[in-house]
């Protein structure tokens, strides 16, 4: 039971003051007046005064309240390295027996997992959930038991007490690191761009030469070894093999002694990507579908184009002298001998044999097909006559054989079933409303894939693979036509573009692929393939462990499946000859960049009400009361605030000056200074 006076004034505080005020002036005008009743009269208004501030005298039955102190236990995964869950457990056992044997006390354990995704230690955020939960007047203390390494300690959260931290991790820990800086999400193939590398050894690291063994590898194969400094950033010139995605890891052996190899790897998925596109269009006599190639390639910025065409063939004889017609001479040899590999797409467009390019000339191109390089064919009436070029030494890698009929009606360009399922022509835009061409060229023996049929599903276009190389054969030159809208027109430059793209070997082109996207840790596994079915995917994971995922059609030639990884790492795909690999998460996690016990993040937290770090390898420290605001730790110490709370049960008021009293009090004190007054007068 609790007493005090409160008071509840009967008028605004305002208004008081002015009565108190002219009070005050007719008290000295009474003793300037030289009244013997002043003092009578003082203390009358001191009573009315007194009366209109309301004064009671309050009792309150008050019902004492227990302090709370709250203890956030990490648990995230840099906590599992080493001792530390068992140093981490005891402590905290230890801790909460000592808090719970003291009076008038209760104990909030908090657990911090790790944080979604790769959050890190989000320990703030938790003791701002915890501090939601409990009456900030009860709090008396905050006690972590961490390694110190959170990561959301920029997080605003307003302390009622001192909040002091059990650091596990032992003085002698050490650790090796590897990182890896500026690496874009882009490169150009056959480009070198320069990545940084840096490998750092964490506290009480022994001496080891200062080198450190490297390993490197791409896309999953066998790894190169290299020795490197340690503790200097180290600039390393990449070049990507091939376009797509291109995963390069790299890595550290596990050092004897470290606490952990998680940071001893990084993982760099960087995009290959052509810089430009150089293309040779050779055309044979002027036709109206050359100028659209010409203009379809001119038109595309990642082109570089030269165009061969013959104006004037050899045999036309019209007496203007040659040096007329033109002012230097074409360097073909230089074309076709020397620079040919500098080519990624070679078009053949209506072009037959006149003597001007020698045989030899074509061996090479066909050679250049076998080595890697891609060659386009579109064949009018000439592909089909005695000057063929079918009929050279390029013949031996061209798709198909002309049977010398040129056909002369009408037709719609039509993808086959194969095609349905094949990146170049499924999905091809305007489907229905193409326009209609006028020629095509009978070929016969398709060798590789017919994507587009055209006169009595005879093969239109057709791809075929030639060693490393690639070559496509369009069996009509009047292509042409779609660009121009005849009859509604059609696709002509989509079409292009995959077909270039295709023999670039580009991944998202290729008739058979495995790929696989990644969201968090959930991977989207997509096979691409001509075929009807595939049999399961085998995903092998970083610990080696294996898993196959069915996969399911959801498109003509596109099968699907979708597998939730269950740790971060690198996981190789295989489906039968297909092969590929992903990164799921970064190499190494949050959690384990900076893995050594301290508590720099901590401080100005710790710092704002006073508290503590004490080391548990040291021993636990004991426990004091302070007044907020004292230092909160000390040498084996740290303190706690009793906040002596309380819940009040039950309040009553008396009043001090009941209005009987007031009345009868002032009515009294005035009589008797006007008595006093006319007495003396």
């Amino acid at each position: 039971m609790t007493s005090t006076i409160v008071f509840d004034p009967m008028i605004p505080l305002l208004l008081l003051g002015a009565v108190g005020v002219i009070a005050l002036a007719a008290i000295v005008l009474a003793v300037l007046r030289g009244l013997q009743g002043w003092a009578l009269r003082a203390l009358a208004m001191l009573v009315v005064l007194a009366a209109l501030s309301g004064p009671s005298f309050q009792q309150e039955d008050r019902a004492p309240l227990s302090d709370i102190v709250i203890m956030l236990e990490d648990t995230s995964a840099s906590q599992r390295l080493a001792d530390r869950a068992d140093q981490s457990t005891t402590a905290a056992d230890a801790m909460a027996a000592t808090i719970a044997a003291r009076a008038n006390t209760e104990l909030r354990r908090v657990t911090v997992p790790d944080g979604t995704g790769d959050a890190g230690t989000q320990m703030m955020t938790a003791l701002s959930q915890a501090l939601a939960e409990e009456p900030r007047a009860r709090i008396a203390g905050i006690v972590a038991v961490s390694d110190g390494r959170i990561h959301d300690a920029d997080l605003p959260v307003d302390l009622p007490a001192p909040m002091h931290l059990l650091m596990t991790g032992k003085t002698t820990d050490w650790d090796r690191r590897l990182s890896v800086q500026n690496a874009p999400a882009f490169a150009i193939i056959g480009e070198p761009v320069t990545l940084t590398l840096r490998i750092d050894d964490l506290g009480a690291a022994p001496d080891q030469g200062g080198l450190a063994q490297l390993d490197i590898s791409v896309d999953g194969e066998e790894a190169q070894s290299f020795r490197v400094p340690i503790g200097q950033d180290l600039d390393l010139p990449v070049t990507l093999p091939h376009g797509g995605r291109n995963v390069i890891r790299f890595s550290l052996p596990e050092a004897e002694g470290e606490l952990t190899d998680r940071n001893n790897s990084a993982l760099i998925q960087m995009n290959g990507v052509r810089d430009r596109l150089r293309v040779l269009l050779v055309s044979g006599e002027p036709h109206p579908g050359g100028r659209t190639w010409r203009n379809l390639l001119k038109s595309d910025s990642s082109v570089d184009l030269v165009h061969f065409t013959i104006l004037r063939p050899p045999e036309k004889q019209d007496g203007v002298p040659v040096d007329e017609l033109s002012l230097i001479a074409f360097p073909t040899r230089e074309l076709f001998m020397e620079k040919i590999e500098d080519f990624d797409l070679i078009i053949f467009d209506r072009y037959k044999r006149r003597g001007i390019l020698p045989s030899l000339y074509l061996e090479n191109v066909a050679n250049y097909v076998r080595q890697g390089g891609a060659v386009l064919v579109a064949a009018g009436p000439d592909f089909a006559g005695a000057d063929s070029i079918f009929r050279s030494p390029l013949g031996a890698v061209l798709p198909a054989t002309p049977s010398a009929r040129v056909i002369e009606e009408p037709y719609l360009p039509i993808v086959s079933d194969l095609g349905e399922r094949h990146p170049v022509t499924t999905n091809l835009p305007g489907r229905g409303d193409w326009g209609r061409w006028l020629r095509q060229i009978d070929v016969t023996d398709p060798q590789g894939n017919v994507v587009m049929t055209g006169q009595d599903e005879r093969p239109l276009l057709i791809l075929n693979r030639v060693e490393e190389g690639r070559v496509a054969l369009m069996a009509s030159d009047h292509a042409w036509l779609w660009n121009r809208g005849y009859e509604g027109g059609g696709p002509q430059l989509e079409l292009l573009r995959r077909l270039a793209h295709w023999m670039m070997k580009e991944p998202e082109l290729e008739e058979e692929a495995l790929t696989a996207t990644a969201e968090g840790q959930t991977m989207r596994i997509i096979r691409r393939t001509l075929g009807e079915t595939v049999p399961p995917v085998t995903v092998t994971g970083p610990d080696g462990a294996t898993v196959e995922i069915p996969l399911t059609e959801t498109a003509p030639g596109v099968f699907e499946g979708v597998y939730e990884g269950p740790e971060i790492g690198l996981y190789r795909l295989e489906n039968g000859d297909q092969v590929s690999v992903i990164g799921l998460g970064p190499a190494a996690p949050r959690e384990f960049i900076d893995t050594i016990a301290s508590d720099e993040t901590m401080a100005p937290i710790l710092a704002a009400l006073r508290g503590g770090v004490s080391r548990i390898e040291d021993g636990l420290p004991r426990i004091r009361d302070v007044r907020l605001g004292r230092p909160a730790a000390g040498r084996g110490w740290i303190g706690l605030t009793p906040r002596d709370a309380y819940a009040t049960r039950d309040v009553r008021q008396t009043p001090i000056l009941p209005g009987w009293l007031v009345l009868l009090l002032s009515a009294a004190l005035i009589i008797a200074a006007w008595l006093r007054e006319g007495r003396r007068s």
